[in-house]
């Protein structure tokens, strides 16, 4: 069994290498991941099209607060890292400290870089380090509205 989830980009960055070596093209998205829901799922299906091999990076449980706030994030990152991996089109999942991604895009060196409907391409907090890497940027997933946001706020309101 091929080992999917880490947390040292390095070592992932020799394995994508060698993908791209072989003519693959590696996809990266990422995000909190918080609460896993379908919309989460539509954005990692839809952006894995965009390529060979699509690594979703997550934010870890203090980068999460960071971004979220107290009382999150709601699941650990090795469990939200975990449910990531075992969907079917995610080949690797990236668990990261920082509040933005930008320092994973300069490791890992995708070809796409995939952000969900929040965001337009002018929008994207890493924009601009995708631009200097040669890294297209495309936007996925599902304009419904969902999101662990929402779900949270509904289930607050529920207790």
């Amino acid at each position: 069994m091929k080992e999917a989830i880490f947390t040292d980009a390095g070592r992932l960055t020799v394995i994508l290498e060698e993908i791209r070596s072989e003519g693959g093209t590696v996809v990266l998205a990422n995000g909190c991941f918080d609460i896993i829901h379908v919309g989460h799922l539509r954005y990692l299906e839809e952006a894995a099209a965009h390529g060979d091999v699509l690594v979703a990076a997550v934010n870890d449980d203090d980068s999460t607060r960071r971004l979220k706030g107290e009382g999150r994030p709601v699941m650990p990152a090795a469990e939200r890292a975990e449910i990531l991996s075992a969907m079917r089109f995610v080949d690797y999942v990236l668990i990261f400290g920082e509040d933005t991604v930008d320092g994973v895009l300069r490791e890992l060196r995708p070809d796409v870089h995939a952000k969900g409907t929040d965001y337009t391409v002018e929008t994207v907090p890493e924009i601009e380090t995708a631009r200097e890497i040669g890294c297209v940027t495309v936007i996925t997933g599902d304009q419904k509205d969902r999101s662990s946001r929402g779900i949270i706020a509904r289930l607050r309101r529920e207790e």
